[in-house]
């Protein structure tokens, strides 16, 4: 019987997803010549390289790519274990590790944060904002336990239960305030600011605006909901933001925010989980906190 370790693999697994024996070693919370270590120890046992070793970077072999999938499945399982025991036991408690979009993120949490904290004091929440993408990802490797993002999601693995609904408000600069509001066929003509590529958000205004992005069109980039106010508010362009970012983003920039004209863009703000969880009953739970802490943040 082959004598690895849950450590090879927690290790080994962090070397995959990082690709840098240094921040890998940071993730694990241990030196760097501890996991080279437990990872050259590995690679002894199963008799074969996992690793390919350069100067600045690595590279995993075959077999480390198809090892790499594997271990990542042993580490969700034997978490999820852990979550069945915690659940029986103990219901609410312990680590959420929740991911959230960055262009929810600053505007949720606060009060995700206060109404969990209220309702399940036992539980300790690690939010986690990153793009959409990379938030599946991690959910499926098991690195996260719920998130917080936009839906539709594709990936069938996952159980995604809706949240809210919000509009998108068209922010331009102070001085039109009076003018008509524009139409989507409208603002094809506008300079129009949005969010870097990545970004659900992106790529919803993109579908409203009916835009075909090519390099002709005048677009402004920026990598956050605030970059992109304050631009308008200097004058640059237009943009448009989700419903619960108004009373932030525009409250210290020059800038006239309104509702534009029917069919109104909109977004459903979801939460979801892997449908293996075993606080899937918990997290449904969890859901309806949150729900009720966004619609209270929208109806403010």
């Amino acid at each position: 019987m082959i004598d690895i370790s849950m450590k090879h693999l927690r290790y080994f697994e962090a070397l995959a997803q990082h690709r840098h024996f240094g921040r890998a070693a940071e993730a694990c919370s241990i030196s760097q010549p501890a996991l080279s270590l437990q990872v050259k120890e590995l690679e002894e046992i199963v008799g074969a390289p996992l690793v390919e070793r350069g100067t600045r970077q690595i590279r995993l072999t075959g077999l480390g790519e198809s090892f790499a999938a594997r271990a990542r499945v042993i580490l969700r399982a034997v978490e999820e274990l852990g979550d069945l025991a915690r659940a029986s036991h103990r219901p609410f408690s312990g680590q959420l590790r929740l991911g959230v979009i960055p262009t929810v993120a600053p505007y949720l949490l606060p009060s995700v944060i206060n109404s969990l904290t209220q309702r399940y004091p036992a539980l300790d929440l690690l939010p986690r904002e990153s793009t959409t993408q990379r938030l599946i990802g991690e959910l499926m490797n098991g690195r996260l336990d719920a998130a917080i993002l936009a839906l539709p999601v594709s990936e069938p693995a996952l159980t995604a239960v809706s949240l809210f609904e919000e509009e998108f408000f068209l922010v331009r600069p102070q001085a039109d305030a009076d003018k008509p509001v524009p139409s989507a066929e409208t603002l094809q003509d506008m300079r129009l600011l949005l969010l870097e590529e990545g970004h659900c958000f992106r790529d919803q205004a993109i579908s409203f605006c009916k835009i075909s992005v090519s390099p002709s069109h005048d677009l402004i980039e920026g990598n956050s909901l605030s970059t992109l106010v304050q631009m308008v508010g200097s004058g640059i362009g237009v943009t448009l933001i989700p419903e619960m970012a108004v009373p932030v983003e525009t409250r210290s920039a020059p800038v006239s925010v309104v509702r534009l004209a029917p069919p109104r863009p909109s977004r459903i703000i979801g939460m979801v989980w892997r449908k293996t969880n075993p606080l899937s009953d918990e997290l449904a739970q969890i859901a309806g906190v949150i729900r009720a802490a966004g619609t209270g943040r929208l109806a403010a």
